[in-house]
């Protein structure tokens, strides 16, 4: 009777390997491990190796001992005591160890740690535990298989972006199912303000793939800017044939990111072709990261023209730049301070984390209004005049003091505040005049110091 049923056995190869990915050859390999594990259980003594083959068409099973060929530098005689401290070699044993002139006797050109085989008897009765053990050989080395396989798989796709389906949560770690294996989004890869169902679709880059001592690791994140780039290649043809590439990019997941790019291609527009017509290809692209603002600017290699397309929106009067603090200065309009900046200092922040550069924002006037190195998120103390004084917080709050909010006070109340920025106020009530006594004389008092047209607008 033969041990194994072919039939089923073959079946089970074919769907190890169709639903597993684990081939053919490495079951049958683990296949015959377990069978000399078994063996050497059951009949074999201490110290033996022991070696199987297994033919899947015909259920034949062949058992082979194998030795080591060794020398007096490799082992000692059983009688022969250790030299010393330093004698590292092993005690010889005739079931594991066969000495060199005896392994030439029957191979002519034997070479020490070779394996030299022997025939052993073939056996198909095994005890319970023997059974047990080849079982546990056999789950393992699948296990392995598996494990190999999976790394080969998903190893390939590093850097590319794979689809999944929510498993479930786990301390703020998201678990995907990606079919083979299970793959983790860790709580810091994740979109800040995302939320996720059940069994819901999500998108994602395979960061990395590691080997544990407990399994495989699939990483993902859709906050990393690699992500970006991939959704990007995914809908614009030109970043995916080499004609578009980018150049730096930089995000606040969630909240705003800056791609620079370039053509290789006088021809062909690298902003439009991320753009698209009407804006439809970085629509896509925004709606998948969850409305996440995305600049497209065209990369320079003069520092100068890459400061100000990465300020954009805003409009830039000058740029000076000193290398030997690799600072620029920038000047912009009072109507353009607030889109320099950014909400919480974020453009500003963003463009310098871009370009490199630490970046000062100074008004028309020459007052400093913002700042951002590029260290990172956090922006430096804000200055706007010598008595005011707003600083942007590392999480991107604006913050006064004092002295900020005496210039507001000021400004909103007094009459040489307006008078300094240029304006008229011309509420009489607010600048404490007497209202009844200037409607009385309001047409004979001609040399006021209004302007005329308001004098004739009082007279109608």
């Amino acid at each position: 009777m033969a041990l194994f049923d072919l039939k089923i056995l073959n079946s089970a190869f074919d769907e190890l390997q169709t639903e597993r990915g684990i081939s053919r050859e490495s079951v049958i390999e683990a296949l015959a491990t377990a069978l000399a594990a078994a063996y050497r259980r059951e009949y074999g003594k201490r110290g033996q190796i022991v070696r199987a083959t297994f033919n899947p068409e015909n259920g034949d099973m062949e058992f082979r001992q194998a030795k080591i060929v060794v020398d007096e530098t490799l082992v000692r005689r059983e009688d022969e005591e250790a030299t010393g401290d330093a004698d590292h070699r092993s005690r010889f044993n005739p079931e594991q160890h066969i000495m060199i002139e005896d392994a030439r006797r029957i191979k002519r050109d034997a070479a020490l740690d070779e394996e030299i085989s022997f025939p052993l008897e073939t056996r198909e009765d095994f005890g319970r535990i023997a059974a047990q053990a080849a079982k546990q050989v056999i789950m393992q080395k699948i296990r392995e298989a598996e494990r190999a396989s999976i790394i080969a798989e998903y190893g390939e796709r590093e850097s590319s972006i794979i689809t999944g389906h929510v498993q479930r949560f786990e301390r703020g770690n998201l678990y995907v199912d990606l079919g083979r294996a299970t793959a983790i989004l860790p709580y810091d890869e994740q979109i800040p303000g995302e939320r996720y169902r059940q069994g819901e679709r999500v998108r994602a880059l395979l960061l990395r793939v590691d080997e544990g001592v407990r399994g495989t690791f699939i990483r993902l994140s859709r906050s990393h800017p690699r992500f970006l780039t991939k959704l990007f290649e995914a809908e614009v043809p030109e970043m995916a044939s080499g004609v578009v590439e980018v150049k730096a990019i930089v995000r606040e997941p969630g909240s705003r990111a800056k791609i620079a790019v370039r053509s290789i291609d006088e021809h062909v527009d690298p902003v439009g072709a991320l753009v698209g017509q009407r804006g439809v290809r970085v629509a896509v692209v925004t709606s998948e990261l969850g409305g996440e603002k995305i600049d497209v600017i065209e990369w320079s290699e003069n520092p100068t023209d890459f400061v100000k397309e990465a300020l954009k929106p805003a409009q830039i009067l000058s740029i000076e730049l000193i290398e030997a603090e690799n600072r620029a200065i920038v000047q912009v309009a009072e109507d353009q301070q607030s889109l320099a900046i950014g909400r919480g200092g974020q453009n500003v922040r963003l463009a310098a984390r871009l370009t490199g550069w630490k970046i000062d924002i100074r008004s028309m006037g020459g007052e400093q209004v913002a700042g951002a190195d590029t260290a990172g998120p956090e922006v430096v103390a804000v200055e706007e005049t010598a008595d005011a004084h707003m600083e942007i917080s590392p999480d991107g709050s604006i913050k006064s003091d004092d002295a900020f909010g005496q210039v507001k006070a000021d400004i909103a109340g007094d009459d040489n505040g307006a008078a300094d920025t240029g304006e008229t106020t011309s509420d009489p009530q607010s600048q404490n005049r007497d209202v009844v006594s200037e409607n009385a004389n309001e047409e004979t008092d001609k040399d006021s110091t209004e302007e005329p047209d308001e004098v004739e607008v009082g007279k109608e």
